[in-house]
């Protein structure tokens, strides 16, 4: 009889289990201290019970965990720089979606070269994020593959769900779950409607399949994500502007969702260049000051060096501190908008 089943799968090779890499990784003290405290300032800056600016910056994507810490190290001293005024944390992906195809971050495939070795993947994800928040600076990633919280969400502040998964029903789900605030990008056409349905559907209790810490498979029932919030990163058309802003209060007002928004500077709204996300933030903060309480946040793509490079399999050729995926601002520029920021809040 004819196989009818798995006609196109190669092979299945096992993952470790959840519950054995947390084991292998705990988490300490001290790192649930950072996290816990991340976490409750974020909440408290959406409910506008904080009125610090909540900046998430860093690298596109982590390709090199050396280059990852050298950032972590200046983020965290800029952060007790400017922590009165603005709640610093670091953007560490290791997730990148894909049109077609290529590199699909560091979980998936560790050392660049094809081989995707996820369990080591996970294993790299889940010591930077320790040894950076072990220095006291809250993380932030993208959440794609609805598998892996269960292996490092427990690390992490702030979890973004991106312009092509924010109409996704499992990321939705997904997102009912997660234990931290959740931010949805608009769709890449611009829309809002996908994000503002994704916070409503991920604020209620939610049924659905997903994986226990063990690894097995399981229905996984949840009370809700209260935290949800709104993420702009344009689309045909830029839309940090007052004009787009007042449409997404608007909204956001009709269905009683939690009135903050912030503001991705990169992607569609610098027009995918790093030179463009100066000008964004700046707009933006000034959009803040001259009181627009809607805006609770921005989102930087910064790195120790700007612009990218191509992604190869030859990790040694690669230059240091320079991103593999989108452009991004350098280490000066971030600390020059940042400081500016300060001054100017």
């Amino acid at each position: 009889m004819k196989q009818t089943y798995d006609v196109n799968v190669k092979e299945f090779k096992p993952l470790i289990s959840p519950a054995s890499i947390k084991e292998e990784l705990p988490v300490t003290d001290d790192v649930a201290k950072t996290i816990i405290n991340g976490r409750r300032d974020v909440e408290n800056i959406l409910q506008k019970k904080n009125d610090r600016l909540l900046v998430i910056a860093g690298p596109c994507s982590i390709h090199d965990t050396d280059a990852a810490l050298e950032y972590a190290r200046k983020l965290k001293q800029l952060r007790e720089e400017v922590n009165e005024k603005i709640n610093l944390i670091m953007r560490v992906y290791f997730e990148k979606p894909r049109t077609t195809i290529g590199w699909k971050g560091l979980i998936n495939d560790p050392f660049l070269d094809a081989s995707y070795n996820i369990n080591e993947g996970f294993k790299k994800a889940r010591s930077l994020l320790i040894e950076i928040n072990q220095m006291g600076l809250p993380t932030a990633t993208e959440i794609l593959d609805p598998i892996i919280p269960q292996y490092i969400a427990g690390l992490l502040t702030w979890v973004a769900i991106g312009a092509r998964t924010t109409e996704s029903q499992t990321h939705r789900e997904m997102a009912s779950d997660l234990s931290m605030p959740v931010g949805f990008k608009n769709s890449t056409d611009g829309s809002l409607d996908a994000a503002i349905n994704a916070m409503m559907a991920a604020g209620a209790p939610q049924h659905f399949l997903g994986i226990d810490p063990q690894g097995h498979s399981s229905m996984v029932v949840t009370t809700g994500n209260p935290f949800g919030h709104i993420v702009l990163r344009g689309g045909p058309h830029p839309n940090y502007d007052p004009i787009s802003l007042g449409k997404v209060q608007e909204k956001l007002k009709t269905k009683n969702l939690l009135d903050a928004v912030m503001i991705d500077c990169s992607h569609d709204n610098s027009g995918q260049k790093h030179k463009g996300q100066s000008f964004v933030f700046k707009s933006v903060l000034d959009q803040r000051i001259e009181g627009n309480t809607s805006i609770i946040g921005l989102m930087l793509e910064s790195n120790l060096f700007e612009g990218n490079q191509k992604c190869n399999e030859n990790f040694k050729t690669l230059k240091y501190g320079v991103s593999i995926t989108d452009e991004c601002v350098s280490w000066e520029t971030t600390k020059g908008l940042i400081r500016c920021a300060h001054e100017k809040l």
